[in-house]
């Protein structure tokens, strides 16, 4: 008999309908927890789902908007704008009058520029639209401030491998498709492996296998028809999982070691395996400071410069970018002063007295203040030969106190000569 391949993928064929056959996300959906307690309550408020891909942030959006009987729309934020918005704005106001709510569902939300999220705030605040944001981003990052105030952010975590076959098995048990097929064996393990966590390229592969394999008597859906399946090897680059964080952390050692070389190839295996581009471009405007610092201030001007670039440009030029501040980077002089230095100054600020401003310091706006010795006896430094003069600048408790120690790499080492010229009582360079 011969099969007819349905149009509609598997992971839409198999969407969970309603928060009981959701599998995964417990710390948000059980009994007791916000998700659940604001469908239950018939409670809804905006709020942004922030997780790696295929973790349930769609089917959550599309379930909230099912039980709560609120008018549902979808929104891409690559593909999306501002006039687009105002659309669904439009119908809210008028689902409003019709005491309707409506859900807004904005999927890659942190790709929508501040106009576009700008373009939102009224209508959130005032609850015509509830918003429900997707992003596999840090909000803290990429959606501005005044969004991120009207809008609670929950974190979703990775699909584990309980989760990965409770999903299989839903497949097998809901999809007509695939109950029609005389599948005896599965090797769900490496399916689950090839998936990296992802419930979407889970359902994918395992459909693409089921279809070639569909017209035999016996289906067997082995390693070796996986790996058939699975041609690219970048599949194997698992995004949401230990693979990431190991070749992450790989690349940034490279780059703390000078060896260009190697975090070369290192990049090359992330976006080869997927990796978003603006993920590695914001490690590396962080290692900039914390392993590069002012040995080589330029680092974090071209880290800064890179990462404008690649949001703007994307891949597959975005490789390019990615590679020439991978490169500068890993061949410029090394200090990870910096970073030890505030290291060093939050572990005193949280471990000690909170020490008086000292006086002379203080801010002296008015006549009491100056009565009292608000600024009393501040020098300004600039009325001095070279432009300083040896003063304590913190307080009385910590005087001398060092935290920034330059390292003799690079530029550093001149910014140490000139300390040392100037600060020849107080402290010791």
């Amino acid at each position: 008999m011969k099969r007819e391949v349905p149009v509609t993928p598997l992971a839409e064929r198999i969407r969970p309908k309603t928060i009981n056959d959701f599998q995964g996300q417990s710390a948000l959906l059980d009994e007791g927890k916000p998700i659940r307690q604001m469908i239950e309550n018939d409670n809804l408020s905006s709020f942004i789902l922030w997780g790696p891909p295929g973790t349930g942030k769609t089917t959550i959006a599309r379930i909230i908007a099912e039980q709560t009987k609120s008018d549902f729309h979808q929104l891409n934020a690559v593909s999306s704008g501002v006039k687009d918005i105002r659309q669904i704005i439009e119908i809210a106001k008028q689902n409003k009058l019709n005491g309707t709510r409506t859900v807004l569902f904005i999927d890659e939300i942190h790709r929508f520029n501040k106009a576009q999220q700008d373009a939102l705030l009224n209508s959130v605040e005032s609850g015509q639209i509830i918003l429900i944001g997707a992003t596999t981003e840090n909000p803290s990052f990429e959606v501005i401030p005044a969004l991120r105030s009207r809008a609670r952010v929950y974190v979703l975590e990775e699909l584990s491998k309980d989760d990965l076959h409770n999903i299989l098995q839903y497949a097998f048990a809901k999809d007509e498709f695939l109950s029609s097929l005389n599948v005896k064996e599965i090797d769900e393990a490496f399916l689950i492996y090839l998936s990296g966590g992802d419930a979407r390229s889970l359902l994918n592969i395992l459909e693409a296998a089921a279809v070639q394999e569909m017209n035999k008597a016996e289906i067997i859906i082995s390693k070796s028809v996986l790996e058939n399946i699975v041609q690219k090897k970048n599949i194997l680059y698992d995004k949401a999982g230990e693979e990431h964080y190991n070749v992450i952390s790989a690349f940034i050692k490279s780059v703390r070691g000078s060896d260009p070389d190697a975090a070369l190839y290192w990049l090359a295996r992330m976006l080869e395996g997927g990796e978003d581009p603006i993920f590695i471009a914001r490690r590396l405007v962080v290692l900039s400071s914390e392993d590069i610092g002012n040995a080589s201030p330029n680092g974090l001007v071209l880290a800064e410069a890179a990462f404008e670039a690649v949001h703007k440009i994307g891949m597959p030029e975005a490789r390019i970018i990615l590679a020439q501040c991978t490169t500068y980077l890993a061949a410029s002089p090394k200090s990870n002063a910096s970073y030890k230095g505030v290291e060093s100054a939050f572990e005193d600020v949280r471990n000690k007295p909170l020490y008086h401003v000292p006086l002379h310091l203080r801010n002296a706006p008015t006549k009491l203040m100056k009565d009292i010795g608000y600024g009393k006896a501040y020098k300004y430094a600039h009325s001095f030969e070279n432009h300083f003069i040896e003063e304590n600048y913190l307080p009385e408790e910590l005087k001398g106190k060092q935290y920034y120690l330059p390292t003799e790499n690079g530029q550093e080492k001149k910014l140490k000569e000139y300390l040392k010229f100037l600060w020849k009582k107080l402290k010791k360079y």
